[in-house]
């Protein structure tokens, strides 16, 4: 196993429910090869736990801070911690 393997949770704050997020997320964490999930909270923001490379998972959140042309990024915050391999594939979840 890499020692550049790395855990993240992003909350992404903003207009980015109802405008594609979730499915801009699943689409670039897919094509990156990336593992976890994303799904709406009930405050209106959008949660993402994401696994893999550490490189790759900066590039996620780069791309997660523009978002789909329709979505409005207002903040987001990065929580950091160890990977645990705890997904197979990357999904949205309802």
């Amino acid at each position: 196993m890499s020692e550049n393997l790395i855990r993240a949770e992003i909350t992404v704050s903003g207009l980015v429910q109802g405008v594609g997020f979730r499915y801009f997320v699943f689409s670039k964490a897919q094509s990156l090869g990336l593992t976890g999930f994303t799904k709406n909270l009930f405050s209106g923001q959008v949660f993402t736990i994401v696994e893999g490379e550490k490189y790759l998972v900066e590039e996620l959140i780069d791309n997660i801070k523009i978002g789909p042309s329709r979505s409005y990024i207002k903040s987001h915050a990065v929580k950091w911690s160890e990977y645990k391999n705890e997904f197979k594939i990357f999904e949205i979840k309802h």
